[in-house]
């Protein structure tokens, strides 16, 4: 079951980073950084942006270890913007509870709760839930989402796996008024993409680095496993970095400092080139994966992108290590107002039958 889709969808993922800042060098507590998470959304709402999306983390630099939580919070100061796990690690979590939690949120919200999952793309989460991290990490997936799924679809389910206690007939509550939305999140692995189109499921492809045209393969491999699997046409939705402000060279200089010693951080861990501003105003260029520019720069390439995928949503992750609390949200009014109105209007024109 896929959610439905009258126009092009645009919108925020965050994790909530809880870093340094690069000017002061001051963290910000919890609790404030919080408070300015459940206002980034309360103006996405506000300014007309589709989707707000938050990723499960369990390390100190980011600070939501629960989304479904946090989403709550936000369902009670906003109106109409979905609300979506960004995303849940399904491998290190129970498919009955973590479906319990998205269906609570859905009767709260009024219908607005989307879940995302994915492998992860972070491990800290299997030490602190497994022990470890598991020998066949594929399969404990694989058998989690169809666990999930048969929840989704079934009040009553009898279900056996390896990988949890086995399910004989119970029911799981509470039921949304409709079914769950459901997307997988893909970060370029060939065999997800076609989990996937297999299961009928959209998907989310992940870009955050590099000519955006290399992941062209990965979005044919969805749609030929949809089609020979008899689901036709899927959603298809692409998660980025981006940064905007009234100029490009604002945008540029105050999202680099942030970005780069996020960045920074996690090559050193993964053993990844450092960062550079020459290397960073590369992946700014039309075909590169960084969303960072003035609102015409970010609607030309969205629209570029759209033009290779033709995808269904776009979700930005602006909160790229920490940038002031203004900055961030001029840069979502800049996305809300400017941006989106654009792209929608050219989408829509593109799809319009010929002669409309």
């Amino acid at each position: 079951m896929t959610p439905p889709f009258t126009a092009f969808q645009l919108g925020l993922y965050s994790f909530g980073d809880s870093t340094p800042s690069p000017d002061t060098g001051v963290t910000l507590s919890p609790a404030q950084r919080m408070k300015n998470l459940l206002e980034e959304a309360e103006l996405a709402d506000q300014v007309g942006l589709d989707v707000f999306g938050l990723g499960e983390h369990h390390r100190p630099d980011y600070l939501v270890s629960s989304p479904a939580t946090v989403l709550a919070a936000m369902a009670a100061r906003t109106r109409s913007i979905r609300l979506t796990s960004a995303v849940t690690v399904l491998g290190t979590d129970d498919p009955v509870r973590v479906y319990q939690q998205f269906a609570t949120l859905d009767l709260l919200s009024g219908g607005r709760a989307e879940l995302m999952v994915g492998r992860g793309s972070f491990a800290e989460s299997f030490p602190l839930f497994l022990g470890g991290m598991p020998a066949d990490y594929d399969a404990l997936f694989a058998e989690r989402l169809e666990l999930l799924l048969q929840v989704r679809d079934h009040e009553h389910v009898t279900w056996r796996g390896r990988t949890r206690p086995p399910l004989n007939g119970e029911g799981v509550y509470p039921r949304p008024e409709r079914p769950l939305p459901v997307w997988l999140a893909v970060g370029g692995t060939p065999s997800s993409a076609r989990r996937a189109g297999t299961l009928g499921l959209p998907m989310a492809l992940a870009i955050i680095g590099g000519a955006y045209e290399r992941f062209a393969p990965f979005v044919r491999l969805y749609r030929d496993a949809a089609q020979a699997a008899g689901h036709g046409e899927l959603p298809l939705g692409i998660n980025a970095h981006g940064f905007l402000a009234d100029t490009s060279r604002e945008a540029a200089d105050l999202a680099f400092p942030a970005h780069s010693l996020v960045m920074n951080r996690l090559g050193r861990e993964r053993g990844w080139a450092p960062m550079g501003r020459a290397h960073f105003d590369a992946e700014r260029r039309l075909g590169r994966a960084l969303f960072v520019g003035d609102p015409e720069e970010v609607t030309e390439k969205i629209l570029h992108q759209h033009e290779l995928f033709g995808h269904t949503r776009f979700l930005m992750q602006m909160s790229v290590g920490t940038l002031p609390h203004r900055a961030m949200l001029r840069s979502i009014e800049l996305f809300g107002t400017q941006v989106a109105p654009l792209v929608r209007a050219e989408v829509a024109r593109r799809l319009a039958p010929a002669g409309a």
